[in-house]
């Protein structure tokens, strides 16, 4: 990934963030047929290993785990908030014209050795733990124990646990950083009055960070 220093992001607990609260991730993989793009809700497990270990499951027929070698190497992308900026928001832009248009985001790519996991135990734990992650806002979450026990061990049955654990982490955030305060200014009004509002936040957040 092309990284200029001023949109580099190092802090590992900033990009968990990011894997966390934008969870669906692309998962590719190198195969005889080439290169594969797998878009899977991934959990994070944040203490184990150096930058932590990515779990998921996938449809058994889904041929991902079977045409991967065990211990592969892999990388997951995940994309944070993003967003067009138009120089018509640069105050600047109304006095020279000397301002293009840009796309602003945040993106993490995690790399790491991919480990098929189909054991009953591994993938009940990882469908347990994404549920109660999903259902969490909803006023009466969905159980796992709702369901028939013959009716979630057949769906069960269905799909196969992977696991990636990460060996490193790099992290983009291309938020105006190289722009003028002014201009970063009118970029984030623009942004809330479209409704952008997470872009915008992220936006503020760097601006208080880099005063």
């Amino acid at each position: 990934m092309y990284l200029p220093k001023q949109f580099a992001e190092p802090r590992v607990e900033e990009l968990h963030r990011i894997v966390r609260e934008h969870s669906l991730g692309m998962l590719v993989t190198h195969t005889a047929a080439g290169l594969e793009a797998h878009h899977l809700p991934f959990l994070l497990d944040a203490q184990q290993g150096p930058c932590g270990v990515l779990q998921a499951h996938v449809a058994r027929a889904n041929p991902v785990w079977s045409e991967v070698s065990d211990g592969a190497s892999v990388l997951v992308v995940f994309r944070g908030v993003q967003g067009y900026i138009s120089p018509n928001w640069y105050p600047g832009k109304h006095e020279t014209h000397r301002r293009v248009p840009t796309w602003n985001y945040e993106v993490v790519h995690a790399h790491g050795t991919i480990h098929v996991r189909d054991q009953a135990k591994f993938v009940r734990a990882v469908v347990g733990r994404l549920t109660r992650q999903h259902e969490a806002n909803q006023p009466e979450p969905w159980k796992m124990s709702d369901a028939p026990p013959d009716f979630m061990a057949e769906q069960l049955s269905q799909i196969v646990g992977i696991e990636v654990r990460l060996s490193r982490l790099d992290g983009k955030r291309k938020l105006s950083q190289h722009h003028q305060a002014r201009d970063r200014e009118g970029a984030i009004r623009g942004l809330e009055e479209q409704g952008n509002l997470g872009l915008a936040q992220a936006m503020k957040e760097t601006t208080t960070q880099s005063a």
